[in-house]
């Protein structure tokens, strides 16, 4: 509060001494009260009001203190006053004029003071006082004022407070003891006024502050009465803060503030506001315990101005200062309410008073346009009076941003113009999904969603909130009043994540999205989640995979994870190890289930494994995939069988003995399941029995033929056993005359393919195969086999021919008694034509079939353009007058077609 201006009107006046004696204390008022000081005996009407006594000795004797003047002999004063001079001061106000004193039984003794006694008397001494205490409740303030100006010299002004708090003011009429006060010094300026700050402790503000003024000027001091007050019953609010106004949604004008924050009570609220506009001019004075206060009324073009002060609702209390003056001018276009933020679907509506060239538009007048683009239908408005006119959007989709305009104008208009103010209009789709996820050790839930449905909405602020049901979500999620909000992190990939913990399992979280804006709050459909239904189990542990020994099937094992306790069920991926691994799924529904076994199509290739679970009636989320397992490549099985191999015999004429080398290759891991340790040949005659010889890892294997038949057999064998199935060849010395091939050809296709073909005679011998082998004429490299079913009488070879060698094929018959008489060629065949057009008949008939398709077609295309080009020019008949006689269906000699056909009709 501004400083009060407080003077002390006085006399010339030199050390007067005084006395002052208390009787009970004055209760200080929450309005302005005086402090008067006069001699005994003497009235003055300039220094009281009408209603009080003039005559002091009739007063009663409340709240009086006495001053005694002594004067000195050294000073100049008037005859017909006495050595001593006794002056009497008591406290009265506006609503209590009873200003009492009492000259009986007064004690204390005497000050000798030289003072100017006749001006004195003539004046005397009064003040102005008011006291409170501040809003914060820290600090009791007095401040003082003179009843007027003093028109003699300005003694140095001195004003002291003495106070003391007490927690029950006594009954006794006797006062504390002087010692027992404190003392403070009041501010005095050079503007005759004066300021005295008292702390009182905020747990204090209920006692009693027992307190007197002890002024000095020019050696003159006087003692006021006592006076008492409770700092809580004269709490001075600061003015309130954030006056504003705004037009409401319903055309009212809305007058709201803030109300101090520091007071420990309900406030009330003094308004003062003025209107002034084209048609009337009016002003209020209301008083509120709201913080807000609706004018209605509100026209286009009016001005206002307010102010607001407050005060204590319950209880005494003092008004505070009024606020700073606010003004507010309506626009000639006023919309109610101006903007509207709303969701996807609803229905809103606008209001609208038109003002133009100082007349009010009738609201029939009035028609409504969106985006100055698309004019509103008239059976969306309405007439709500005279001058307001409604529009209604119903069921609304979500506004498209149009730059940087993120809403869309709603334009009320006069029938031929329209003002260039507009409603803003927002809508959004606040259909925001909330996914959340229990962790595996059940302690601690995640949610996560994305705001990219509401980016649009500047300066809006998106806020997760939640409500929390003892158990189980109710059948229809609904918003709560009740909500707590929750902090949610903005992640890399745009989603929030918030995380709650701890959680309860089965109780039900209802949570949605608050949109706050300046222009309210919307709110996202609610969602309710049990964090027992969204468990993300921890994936299985110890996974192992194997194939099988023997079985030959993949087998996975595993351990379920120890939460939750509820069945699961669990999902296997595998796939042939590698970069980029092929996953094939295998469900498992068995609960009980820790392993699984399953067929895969290679035995002997390193798979890659994972395992995941989830619940087995469908609640939640599956877990992650395990750390990966790996098969480890061994045997199996058995080989399959054993190698298939050939034989090159070289004889020895000088010793008649032949030498056998017998070749294989080795044998594929899907044969050998999975691999060969070693090769044993076994040996059967009729001489010698039967014996085997390991020959370790090699693929040949030479021995000494020396009777008239030898059979051999080559097996595999590998950590698990031999192989069951083998090839077995037998070389016999009569059988090797025995020649059903009757001729061989071989014609070259390219570089990389010969064509085999032959012809057998009838044989009474088991024919089981063949067996090609080719080479390079008249080198020692390497020589090429294979073995061809017995059905087969043509053979495409493929390998790399050169074509300026010569090469040598051999066909040897195979029968289950031994190998027969091979044929065998030096050359391609080049003189046979017959045969050299069988070879080449399967890549030309191929291209003469072809050939004639296209012929075929290029000579029907080319008919059809013949006969539009020679028939041009033919009208139609229906058309050309020229042509009704004629007969266009009469056909041309020596065809079937017709004369004329309708080409074309205008």
């Amino acid at each position: 509060m501004s400083c009060q201006k407080f003077c002390v009107a006085f006399l010339h006046w030199e050390f007067i001494y005084v006395i002052t004696a208390f009787n009970l204390a004055y209760p200080i008022t929450p309005w302005k009260f005086k402090l008067s000081c006069m001699p005994r005996n003497t009235t003055y009407d300039f220094l009281l009001p009408a209603g009080i006594s003039k005559n002091t000795s009739n007063l009663s004797g409340h709240y009086e203190a006495l001053v005694e003047t002594k004067l000195n002999s050294s000073g100049t004063y008037l005859s017909n006053l006495s050595s001593r001079t006794t002056f009497h001061c008591c406290f009265w106000s506006e609503e209590d004029k009873n200003c009492s004193v009492h000259a009986d039984n007064i004690e204390g003794k005497a000050f000798v003071s030289t003072v100017n006694s006749l001006v004195f008397q003539q004046i005397g001494a009064n003040w102005n006082i008011q006291c409170w205490m501040k809003e914060d409740l820290k600090l009791f303030i007095c401040y003082m004022e003179s009843l007027f100006k003093s028109p003699f010299k300005n003694y140095d002004l001195k004003v002291h407070l003495l106070y003391l708090l007490l927690e029950v003011l006594e009954e006794s009429p006797l006062l504390p003891q002087k010692s027992s006060f404190q003392i403070v010094q009041c501010n005095c300026s050079v503007h005759e006024c004066c300021e005295c700050h008292v702390p009182v402790p905020t747990v204090k503000i209920n006692y009693t502050l027992l307190m007197y003024l002890k002024i000095t000027s020019g050696g003159v001091i006087f003692h006021s009465p006592p006076m008492s007050v409770q700092p809580i019953n004269v709490v001075k609010p600061d003015p309130p803060l954030g006056l504003c106004m705004k037009i409401t949604d319903t055309g009212n004008l809305k007058i709201s503030w803030s109300s101090p924050a520091l007071v420990p009570f309900q406030l009330q609220y003094q308004v003062k506001y003025s209107e002034n506009s084209t048609k009337n001019m009016r002003k209020a004075d209301e008083t509120v315990s709201a913080t807000s206060l609706l004018v209605d009324s509100v026209l286009p073009g009016s001005s206002y101005e307010v102010q607001v002060r407050s005060k204590r609702l319950d209880g005494p209390g003092i008004w505070s200062d009024w606020s700073t003056p606010l003004t507010f001018t309506t626009q000639d276009v006023i919309y109610f309410p101006p903007k509207i933020l709303t969701t996807v679907g609803s229905n809103v509506s606008f209001h609208c008073i038109y003002k133009n060239e100082n007349k009010i538009v009738s609201s029939k007048k009035i028609v409504w346009w969106m985006n100055l683009a698309e004019k509103i239908p008239q059976s969306q408005y309405d007439v709500v009076g005279d001058h307001v006119s409604k529009v209604t959007f119903p069921n609304l989709n979500a506004t498209k941003p149009r730059g940087k305009f993120t809403y869309d104008a709603v334009y009320c208009c006069n029938e031929h113009e329209c003002h260039h103010r507009y409603a803003e209009l927002y809508v959004i789709d606040v259909n925001i999904n909330i996914s959340c996820e229990t962790d595996g050790y059940l302690t601690k839930m995640t949610c996560r969603w994305s705001p990219s449905a509401i980016q649009s909405l500047v300066g809006s602020t998106l806020q997760l909130r939640y409500q929390r049901s003892s158990l189980y979500c109710s059948d229809v999620p609904s918003i709560h009043p009740i909500s707590e909000p929750k902090d949610c992190h903005l992640q890399r990939d745009g989603f929030y994540e918030c995380l709650f913990q701890p959680i309860f399992l089965l109780s039900g979280y209802t949570m949605w999205i608050r949109i706050n804006h300046s222009l309210g709050s919307l709110d996202s459909p609610p969602t309710c989640v049990i964090p027992d239904s969204v468990v993300k189990p921890l994936p299985p542990s110890s996974v192992k995979a194997e194939i099988t020994v023997k079985i030959g099937l993949l087998k996975i094992s595993w351990e379920k994870p120890v939460f939750p306790e509820n069945n699961l069920q669990f999902q296997i991926r595998y796939g042939l190890s590698g970069k980029k691994v092929q996953w094939k799924v295998f469900e498992v529904y068995d609960a009980k289930l820790k392993s699984a076994s399953f067929p895969v199509p290679d035995l002997c290739a390193v798979y890659a494994v994972q395992v995941r679970c989830k619940r087995l009636d469908g609640l939640g989320y599956w877990s992650n995939w395990s750390t990966p397992a790996y098969t480890i490549v061994t045997d199996i099985k058995v080989p399959i069988r054993g190698p298939e191999f050939w034989r090159i015999i070289n004889e020895d004429n000088t010793k008649k003995e032949r030498n056998v080398t017998l070749l294989w290759k080795p044998l594929m891991k899907n044969d050998s399941l999975c691999s060969v340790r070693r090769y044993v040949v076994k040996h059967h005659t009729s001489r010698n029995g039967t014996w085997s010889e390991d020959v370790g890892n090699h693929t040949k294997f030479t021995f000494l033929w020396t009777e008239q038949a030898h059979s051999v057999t080559v097996l595999a064998v590998n950590s698990i056993g031999a192989s069951s199935a083998n090839f077995n060849l037998t070389f016999s010395w009569p059988m090797s005359k025995v020649n059903i091939v009757q001729s061989l050809s071989a014609y070259p296709l390219n570089s990389s393919c010969v064509i085999l073909s032959w012809m057998l005679s009838p044989s009474d011998y088991n024919l089981m195969y063949f067996i090609l082998e080719w080479k390079i004429l008249h080198e020692d490299n390497e020589i090429k086999w294979l073995r061809i079913p017995s059905s087969v009488k043509k053979y495409y070879v493929h390998d790399h021919f050169i074509p300026i060698e010569k090469y040598q094929f051999s066909l040897y018959p195979i029968f289950m008694e031994g190998v027969g008489k091979p044929k065998i060629i030096d050359s391609f065949t080049q003189d046979d034509e017959k045969h050299q057009h069988d070879a080449g008949l399967y890549v030309i008939v191929p291209i003469i079939i072809s050939s004639s398709i296209l012929l075929l077609g290029t000579l029907l295309i080319s008919h059809q353009r013949m006969k539009k080009l020679f028939w041009e020019d033919v009208p139609n008949p229906k058309n050309c007058s020229w042509a009704q006689g004629l007969n266009f269906q009469k056909k041309m000699p020596d065809t079937k077609e017709p004369l004329g056909g309708c080409l074309f009709s205008q």
